[in-house]
């Protein structure tokens, strides 16, 4: 793997805020999200794992998340509101935004292993993160973070969070269920490199694996990797 990693969310840009010897939980969660140069960017790629390939798309605005996928011969389209603890999920339906379930954020998208809420990573908006000491990542020394969710929608109740101690950014990421079952794992395999709106070079995502494991064991079932395309800069957009 690069040595020069900084992701954030599925996007995620450089990120200079963990040079601190001991950055708070808030601090370190914080580095780990959007940076101001993603912000103007959407991101294209794919899905796929042994059964489907599926083209996505990727627009985010701080916490206006929208995404949109093929299926059949059409784009899906949602728009995800995050609120504070609260996540509002729109679909697009004949250009007019509608309530999609909250009960529904969970269901895999399009027979992949990744659903709404992985897609988005609410997770990363979740009050209180609790920094529980350090671990490494293969070679790379770096915070393990822990983010409760604070409400009863979606699929996980515990997401542990590795964020590289140096860039920033997330590493891995592992989801636990309200048994205390590890459901998913996200581990970031490769980055590229991407000129920012002031000509300095950023590192963001380019493939992550997604893990779906076996609650009772924890041996991985099935994988999907998500491969994203060198992002446009663009300027800012409202709501599409």
């Amino acid at each position: 793997m690069k040595s020069f990693l900084s992701v954030l969310s599925l996007v995620v840009g450089f990120s200079t805020l963990c040079q601190a010897q001991q950055p708070t939980a808030e601090e370190i969660i914080a580095g780990a999200k959007m940076s101001a140069i993603l912000q103007q960017a959407d991101l294209t790629g794919t899905m796929s794992n042994s059964k489907t390939k599926v083209n996505i798309a990727l627009f985010l605005r701080n916490t206006d998340i929208q995404f949109q996928y093929w299926e059949g011969k059409d784009w899906k389209k949602f728009h995800m509101q995050m609120n504070d603890d609260k996540c509002r999920l729109l679909e697009m339906v004949n250009g007019k935004q509608q309530d999609f379930p909250t009960s529904s954020i969970a269901l895999p998208i399009a027979g992949t292993d990744l659903t709404f809420e992985d897609l988005a990573m609410r997770f990363f908006y979740w009050k209180k993160p609790v920094l529980e000491g350090e671990e490494r990542v293969g070679t790379h020394n770096c915070w393990k973070i822990r983010l409760n969710n604070p409400g009863v929608g979606g699929a996980y109740q515990v997401m542990y969070v590795w964020v590289h101690q140096k860039y920033g950014a997330f590493m891995k990421i592992e989801g636990f269920n309200r048994e205390g079952k590890i459901l998913k794992r996200f581990e970031v395999t490769d980055v590229m490199s991407i000129k920012s709106a002031t000509g300095a070079s950023v590192y963001t995502l380019k493939q992550m694996n997604v893990s779906a494991l076996n609650p009772s064991n924890g041996r991985a079932v099935s994988l999907t990797k998500l491969i994203f395309e060198e992002p446009k800069m663009l300027a800012p957009k409202g709501p599409r």
